[in-house]
């Protein structure tokens, strides 16, 4: 609401004077509600600040959302309307729920998201957290502003590295261990065959002639795929299920096995392919290397099986619209993903949401040297520690397992959304799992403190006095309020819901601060009722806010 009064005066000046550029902005100092610079139009039109704010002053004099308008050092500053303006956003809240927000710039559009995405017969590790979680968040953002979602998880199962662990279960493994220990075991051999390989090369092309043979389906080595896939699948079902994250489809690599033969004879009969090398290549010009399709032997490439999966989903969900959550080590890859597909006359929307490493102590994780941080294992010793600090708080509280398990991932999610996704992020979950500070415990411990609030005063909507929104205590919060649509709609343009962590971080800053310095249980009934509205609808978008990072809120912690 306050942005749509925002672009209001902005469309009103612009038309009348017939200029762009007018900037309608919060002040960051003084008392005015809102503030357009005026320098800029003084040099355009060769007068002074103060002969602008005259101009501008006779279009917006009758403005009714505008309560008063004052010229202060070069700014013409806006005094809005409060008392109306603050009925409006609170009731609409209280009305909405937690369908405020609610958006339909996606009505009628499909938009498939690949997210996640772990490699099979390895564990799922700390940095595949980043993927799944902002993705998760991007779904459900994307949901709110009316998209039609497909939620994807295209598992690496296919590939030169499950030659590899072949190679290593069929030289080094032991069927009882694995069957006692099945991620564990197979990450090992995965570890050792890069050990054995620095002393013996040819344990590579033993890996690729494999790989090979299960492109061809050879019986044997199929067998043991299928059997580390199955494995590999339990645990990440268990692990998404504690992090609350769903997807439509599993549809991994090997899925498109049998579409990839279609990919390359559609790329030959649109004259894109070269040979160089003894590989078969599409040349991306100057601006891009050439992108391998395969490879001498004839296997087929990641490229090759993205370019079938993305022809899939096309023609299956009938969009042209995917994004790809993936890090910024692929960002040339999708950059030739889009570019084979232009010239291959799609111009699907490649979007690649990519984002830094997580790292742990300052140092990046790798499997195959060994340094990994299995996810399962931080969430158990986040989820206790958190019940530790929970058992110290309230000890009589119920639930506190459930209690824990929601702060215990919160805590963890959040520190990942809260950061600006391309950065790099240091995984300390000490840190993350504070009640104060920028942190989903803070922010779920405020939702509890309003919820702790209502439960003991019941709201009448028909005993109010809306006066008390009006105050600077009030409006100011009001306004961020007012704001929330406008955030979801620039989280989703930006493919960034680190925009909502922060707005929500705000949001429980403001009323922590209120909360300190009004009391709530007054004993006036009008004045208690437009309280109560008030701290309500603060947590109704706290919580909107939180579901949609992917967060559980709680009543009591």
């Amino acid at each position: 609401m306050i942005e749509a009064i925002k672009q209001n005066i902005k469309n009103q000046l612009e038309q009348h004077f017939q200029i762009e550029g007018v900037v309608v902005e919060e002040p960051k100092k003084g008392p005015a509600d809102l503030a357009i610079p005026l320098f800029a139009f003084a040099k355009l039109w060769k007068v002074s600040p103060m002969e602008v704010y005259h101009r501008f002053l006779a279009v917006l004099k009758n403005d009714k959302s505008i309560d008063n308008i004052e010229f202060t050092n070069g700014f013409f500053n806006i005094y809005l309307n409060r008392g109306p303006l603050a009925k409006k956003i609170l009731e609409s809240i209280h009305e909405q729920k937690d369908h405020y927000g609610d958006q339909t710039l996606g009505d009628g559009l499909t938009v498939a998201m690949d997210y996640s995405s772990p490699n099979i017969a390895k564990s799922f590790g700390v940095g595949h957290l980043r993927s799944t979680v902002i993705g998760n968040a991007l779904k459900n953002i994307y949901k709110k502003m009316g998209y039609q979602v497909v939620s994807i998880n295209h598992l690496g199962d296919w590939g030169t590295q499950f030659g590899k662990m072949i190679v290593a279960y069929q030289k080094w493994g032991n069927e009882e261990d694995v069957k006692k220990n099945p991620i564990a075991e197979m990450q090992k051999l995965y570890v050792r065959f890069h050990d054995e390989e620095k002393v013996n090369p040819d344990l590579e092309q033993d890996a690729r002639d494999v790989f090979r043979a299960l492109e061809q389906n050879d019986e044997t080595y199929t067998k043991l795929w299928t059997w580390f896939k199955e494995e590999s699948m339990r645990e990440f079902l268990d692990l998404y299920d504690l992090l609350g994250v769903e997807f439509d489809y599993y549809t991994g690599e090997s899925f498109y096995n049998d579409k990839m033969v279609a990919v390359v004879d559609e790329l030959e009969a649109k004259s894109l392919l070269k040979v160089d090398d003894g590989a078969t290549i599409v040349d991306l010009g100057e601006d891009l290397p050439p992108a391998l399709i395969k490879r001498s032997d004839g296997a087929t490439l990641y490229m090759t099986r993205d370019i079938a999966a993305l022809l899939y989903r096309h023609k299956t969900y009938h969009t042209n619209h995917v994004l790809y959550v993936v890090g910024n080590e692929q960002i040339l890859h999708f950059k030739q993903l889009q570019a084979i597909t232009n010239l291959m006359g799609y111009h699907f929307n490649v979007d690649h949401i990519n984002f830094g490493l997580v790292l742990i102590d300052g140092k990046k994780m790798s499997t195959r040297g060994g340094k990994f941080k299995r996810l399962e294992e931080v969430i158990i010793e986040a989820i206790k520690e958190a019940q530790e600090a929970i058992s110290l708080k309230n000890p009589n509280l119920k639930d506190q397992d459930m209690i824990a398990k929601a702060v215990g991932i919160g805590a963890i999610i959040f520190n990942d959304l809260k950061n600006e996704k391309h950065s790099d992020i240091d995984f300390n979950l000490a840190n993350m799992l504070k009640f104060e500070g920028q942190t989903g415990p803070y922010l779920q411990y405020s939702s509890v403190r309003i919820a702790s609030i209502l439960r003991e005063n019941a709201l009448d909507m028909n005993n109010i006095n809306t006066e008390y929104f009006s105050e600077d205590d009030y409006f100011e919060i009001i306004k961020q309020l007012g704001q929330f649509p406008y955030i979801v709609a620039k989280a989703q343009e930006n493919n960034a819901p680190n925009l909502i962590a922060r707005y929500i971080i705000l949001l429980a800053q403001g009323f922590n601060s209120f909360y300190g310095k009004q009391r709530i249980n007054v004993e006036d009934t009008l004045h208690k009722n437009a309280n109560l509205l008030f701290i309500e609808s603060i947590q109704t978008v706290i919580n909107e806010g939180l579901r949609l990072l992917g967060i559980k809120s709680l009543s009591e912690m």
